[in-house]
């Protein structure tokens, strides 16, 4: 009976904290999640839940170590209010990824990203093919801001009375970081002979010069090459 006594006030007490403590942090850690918040709310989580589970800790320990981080959370979160350098520091500064339509390949290694993980980002944003962007920037919470270029605006066929011409392609990503996607191209019932004739016709030889290619919905194959030059064949 006293353990179940003992249970229900530590699940209270941890419950009441946790109450308090998501009240004094604000809505930041759901708003604005970045790193440093969403790690935060782990440990928080992780703390409480060790002050409940685990009767060998002394549940007055575990609650004044709780108001300490917190202590230190709120600390931190004030300063970086008050200061751009703490809050650079703290939240990080948007990267931009794709800039004037170009791949910026830098930023992707800096964030340790690759080329798969930018063109997934992009469908989330229902948007298909680089060819349509041309500014892409990673915000401090993991988002991508997508902004397309002026003429890849949507704008609907019926309000211009314009018939919509069926597409040969969905745009694929037929190489990335010079290694052909084969599986793309059976997929599209194409052939390597057929890229390989491609790529000749504006002087590639190999594929290693190329950093991205894709395939557009009108058979057009877009390419950016290492040294940033752009080819449409």
């Amino acid at each position: 009976m006293n353990d179940f006594l003992e249970i229900l006030l530590r699940v209270a007490l941890g419950f009441a904290v946790l109450l308090f403590l998501v009240r004094i942090i604000g809505n930041k850690q759901l708003g604005q999640l970045n790193v440093f918040t969403y790690i935060s709310g782990i440990v928080i989580g992780s703390m409480i839940g060790d002050a409940i589970l685990h009767k060998d800790l002394n549940i007055w320990r575990s609650i004044l170590g709780l108001a300490a981080w917190v202590g230190l959370l709120f600390f931190v979160e004030t300063v970086s209010l008050k200061s751009v350098k703490a809050r650079e520091l703290l939240d990080g500064q948007p990267i931009i990824l794709i800039k004037k339509g170009q791949i910026m390949y830098d930023s992707l290694k800096k964030e340790r990203m690759n080329i798969d993980d930018l063109t997934m980002m992009l469908r989330t944003n229902k948007v298909f093919s680089i060819l349509d962007v041309d500014y892409a920037i990673l915000e401090s919470n993991g988002d991508l801001s997508v902004l397309k270029k002026q003429e890849k605006d949507s704008v609907a066929k019926e309000d211009l009375n314009l018939s919509p011409k069926p597409q040969q392609y969905m745009p694929t990503s037929i190489i990335i970081d010079g290694r052909v996607i084969v599986r793309n191209l059976v997929e599209l019932d194409l052939s390597k002979d057929w890229l390989h004739n491609a790529l000749n016709k504006v002087g590639i030889q190999n594929y290693d010069e190329i950093l991205y290619a894709e395939l557009q919905k009108d058979a057009q194959l877009y390419m950016q090459l290492r040294n940033g030059d752009i080819r449409i064949i």
